[in-house]
C-alpha cells in the first residue's frame, strides 16, 4: 500500500513539473495569462502530491492556500508557504474566464511581471515541497 502511495504522489509530481514547463512555455510566448494559471496548476498539484504521499486519499479543491494548510497539519514547516499561497490562488479563475474580471478579458489583463511572479512562486513551492526529506522513499 505504501508503495502505492508514493507512486500516486510521484505522478503527480510528473504532472506538476510538466505544467511548470509549460507556463514557461507560455511566459516565453508571451500568452501570460496562461503562464500564471499554469503556474498555480503546478503549486496545486505538487502539494497534492504531498499530502497524497501522506495517506491522504480525500482531497478535494484547488485553492493553493487550502492545500498549504492541509500540509501544515502533517508537517508545520509548510506554514512558510502562506505567504505566497493566496498569491498563487489568484490566478486560478480570473486567468481563465471573461467574466472572472471586473472588465476586459484575460488576455489582456495579466502582464509579465504577473506570470514572472507565478513561475517564481510555483518554483518556490516546488522546491519546497522536494525538500522535504524522504519524500519520495518507500
Amino acid at each position: 500500500m505504501k508503495r502505492q502511495k508514493v507512486k500516486d504522489a510521484l505522478r503527480w509530481v510528473t504532472q506538476s513539473e510538466k505544467d511548470l514547463d509549460a507556463a514557461r512555455y507560455n511566459y516565453e510566448g508571451k500568452l501570460y495569462n496562461i503562464a500564471c494559471f499554469l503556474a498555480q496548476q503546478s503549486a496545486e498539484k505538487m502539494l497534492k502530491a504531498f499530502l497524497i504521499k501522506h495517506g491522504d486519499n480525500t482531497i478535494w479543491g484547488h485553492s493553493v492556500a487550502d492545500l498549504v494548510d492541509d500540509c501544515s497539519h502533517i508537517d508545520s514547516s509548510f506554514e512558510e508557504l502562506f505567504r505566497i499561497a493566496g498569491s498563487l490562488d489568484k490566478y486560478y479563475i480570473p486567468t481563465r474566464y471573461p467574466d472572472g474580471l471586473p472588465g476586459g478579458i484575460p488576455s489582456n489583463a495579466y502582464i509579465e511581471d504577473d506570470a514572472r511572479m507565478a513561475i517564481q512562486m510555483s518554483e518556490e513551492v516546488m522546491r519546497f515541497v522536494k525538500s522535504k526529506e524522504n519524500f519520495f522513499d518507500n
